[in-house]
């Protein structure tokens, strides 16, 4: 077994901690807010698992060093803004970025770390804690594919493909592409439950209807309490969709293409966002349709 390191511990970096250690690897973590990892590791209560004051701590004994930031920049700062976090790393050490932080990001960060002679992984990822729990999550992994095969067997313990897709920045691309048409199916049922509310059908019988219909993905079908009740918990805030939004209209220009329908969700998120709906859940932009 391996040692793994988690470099945020938030929702999705504590679901990939508590499934690791369950498959029996050593997991070091590290937070931002020690307070947020010092939770996890006492929820967990494994001798497997310990809580590091730094980044360079949890990534010097580890094999696998797992990034689970929202922000690309966030990754960058935590990584390479101290030249001390990777001056004694293990030679075999492998750094994965399994968060949505844009193909420059991802550019950047790799040619640092070749720089530095450590193996690097664009590894974003398409799932929930709930798939993570369910070993389902999909790896969009991009990098050196012989360094993807030996973390691989690592992924497996939550996730249920690891998909290799070319050079660094290829799986942010990729990553970019499916979140697209998630936050634009999102936009869609917060559309349609809005149209149907306001025609005097229930929002739980119109979902009822859109559960049976040609138009229910599995994201319609997991999406439904958050949807209808909204005390459920928060899985992709209104502002975290805003910033992938800009990701998604960044990458398109500057590969020369005129993604008209992003430009019109984006301007929908940042609307709801400016309206007070940031920290929402991205389902929440059907109570802000009804109600603006």
């Amino acid at each position: 077994m391996t040692t793994v390191a988690i470099l945020g511990t938030g929702k999705m970096g504590a679901a990939m901690a508590r499934e690791l250690v369950a498959a029996g690897h050593t997991v070091h973590l590290w937070n931002r807010s020690q307070a947020t990892a010092d939770e996890l590791a006492a929820s967990i209560n494994s001798p497997l698992t310990c809580v590091c004051a730094t980044p360079a701590e949890a990534i010097a004994q580890s094999d696998l060093a797992i990034c689970t930031f929202t922000d690309g920049k966030v990754t960058q700062k935590v990584l390479l803004e101290d030249p001390t976090t990777l001056a004694n790393v293990k030679p075999a050490l492998i750094i994965a970025d399994m968060g949505t932080s844009g193909v420059e990001s991802a550019k950047i960060v790799d040619a640092a770390l070749s720089a530095k002679e450590i193996a690097f992984i664009d590894a974003p990822v398409s799932g929930s804690v709930a798939t993570i729990a369910a070993h389902q999550l999909l790896v969009m992994a991009s990098g050196d594919e012989a360094v993807v095969d030996r973390a691989r067997p690592i992924f497996e313990a939550f996730a249920k493909k690891t998909a290799y897709l070319g050079k660094a920045g290829a799986g942010q691309a990729m990553k970019l592409a499916v979140n697209l048409i998630v936050h634009t199916l999102s936009a869609a049922v917060s559309e349609s439950l809005a149209l149907a509310t306001a025609n005097g059908i229930e929002a739980a019988a119109a979902y009822d209807v859109l559960e049976e219909s040609v138009v229910a993905a599995p994201f319609v079908k997991y999406k439904r309490a958050a949807f209808l009740d909204s005390s459920a918990p928060v899985a992709m805030r209104i502002d975290t969709v805003g910033k992938d939004m800009g990701l998604i209209n960044e990458l398109g220009a500057a590969s020369g293409l005129n993604l008209a329908g992003a430009k019109a969700i984006s301007e929908l998120y940042l609307a709801a966002q400016k309206a007070g709906f940031e920290a929402a859940d991205m389902a929440g932009l059907f109570r802000f349709i009804s109600e603006s």
